[in-house]
């Protein structure tokens, strides 16, 4: 294989500047602060945002529905391959993200004319651009629609904005907030959904103000909708396990006030904790992604309010105020739900170890008495062969002093002079030091080599 060739370029300066060659990703990682740049809105306008779900929605069904757009009939897969994507339109833009669980549809349009010094609580969508049955149609489940006005105001206005609240929310309470530097725009909402199932917010900034500024200030609020939204999907889950945390601490309890009565066995206690650590693994399993989504979303949305450099408008509540005095419970028990889970495991785990030394204790009980046994069974069988040797030596004598009495006989037989009986019977007592002799050398022989 050929050795890499570092890259060697000329700059403006005419300095000569050589760089190693480059991680296969170094492209793609330097260029992502650029991938989702923030929209240039000009004011006035309106920002229609709507965000579904995507799950079991591909990217090429979304597709084949933005080529259902005036003039995006071309339009190729390859240019969703980032996943950001920015139309031009007839009088307005398009956006369209894909994130990890939704997708968002901005529109961005001016605002139509009517509706500026309109009656109280005037209509937005009979002037939208592109056509409500497209929107109707986007692929998924709608989890936030939003109706984001932005208006250029006087100081006074930007000052004291419930006046102009009162057009665009009628008698609703609304949260205000003045953000930005020196509270240079106002923000006002009432977190509610309306008939035609979109929230409102309004933001009143200074004539004048930059296009990226309103843009980012745009992006923050909706980031903080999408975002609470997303955050609380993890409480009706938390919600829901309520009971089985519940019976599964109450089970850990009664086993281990069984392993302290012992009114249990064993068997059956392991069986009732593998029970319990069954469904609390399978409950973590199925859940662990929302809870750790759920912080992740609720640390954007503390992030995104600390962007908005709140300060407080007199006689009512900020945007953050008011969010987090709703979102933090749920957190909580979201929170709740997962340190229970994950103190579960744990719970189970000692259990577990607890019930394994009770049953490590009770086999050491049990091999210890069956060692006992082994050991009495050797005695006895020492004993038996101690009774056994002494027999042997007995007939083993029996047979040399039939032997000898037989030379003997044969000898008398042949002329010796000889009493066959006497002499044999006098050799009994030697015949049997001498059996018994060998048979203790044969047992020293025998330790020794052990």
């Amino acid at each position: 294989m050929m050795p890499s060739i570092p890259l060697s370029f000329e700059t403006n300066s005419r300095t000569r500047v050589v760089l190693p060659p480059d991680d296969p990703r170094r492209r793609e990682l330097h260029d992502e602060v650029h991938a989702r740049p923030t929209a240039r809105i000009r004011l006035p306008a309106l920002v229609l945002q709507v965000a579904v779900l995507n799950e079991g929605v591909t990217v090429d069904s979304e597709l084949e529905h933005l080529r259902r757009l005036p003039g995006q009939r071309e339009l190729l897969r390859e240019q969703l391959a980032g996943h950001f994507l920015r139309l031009r339109l007839p009088s307005g833009t398009l956006k369209w993200e894909r994130h990890t669980e939704v997708t968002r549809y901005s529109l961005v349009q001016p605002l139509p004319a009517e509706s500026v010094h309109g009656a109280s609580d005037p209509e937005l969508l009979a002037a939208l651009i592109i056509d409500h049955d497209w929107l109707g149609r986007i692929p998924g489940r709608t989890l936030s629609a939003i109706e984001l006005v932005l208006l250029a105001g006087s100081e006074q206005e930007v000052a004291a904005p419930l006046e102009r609240a009162r057009h665009w929310f009628g008698d609703h309470t609304v949260v205000t907030s003045l953000v930005g530097r020196n509270g240079h725009s106002s923000v006002v909402t009432d977190f509610r959904l309306r008939p035609s199932g979109y929230e409102r917010m309004l933001v009143i900034a200074p004539p004048g103000t930059g296009e990226t500024r309103v843009g980012r200030l745009a992006a923050r609020l909706l980031d903080i909708e999408i975002y609470r939204l997303l955050a609380l999907r993890g409480l009706p889950v938390a919600k829901s396990l309520q009971p089985m945390l519940r019976e599964a601490e109450q089970a850990i309890a009664d086993v281990t006030s069984s392993m302290e009565t012992h009114d249990r066995s064993a068997a059956e206690l392991l069986e009732t904790l593998a029970a319990v650590a069954a469904r609390v693994e399978r409950a973590t399993a199925m859940h662990i992604y929302r809870f750790c989504a759920t912080e992740a979303y609720d640390a954007l949305v503390r992030a995104r309010i600390a962007e908005l450099r709140e300060q407080a408008f007199p006689g009512t509540q900020t945007l953050g105020e008011f969010l987090q005095r709703r979102l933090a419970p749920a957190m909580a028990t979201v929170d709740s739900a997962a340190g229970r889970l994950a103190s579960l495991s744990q719970r189970i785990e000692r259990a577990g170890a607890l019930l394994r030394t009770r049953v490590d204790i009770a086999r050491e009980a049990q091999n210890q008495e069956l060692l006992a046994k082994l050991a009495r069974g050797q005695q006895l069988q020492l004993r038996l062969q101690s009774t056994v040797e002494g027999l042997s030596i007995a007939a083993i004598s029996y047979y040399v002093v039939s032997l000898l009495l037989y030379a003997a006989k044969a000898a008398k037989a042949a002329g010796v002079p000889i009493q066959p009986e006497l002499a044999i019977g006098a050799t009994i007592p030697l015949v049997l030091w001498g059996v018994w002799r060998l048979t203790r050398r044969i047992h020293n022989r025998l330790q020794l080599h052990d």
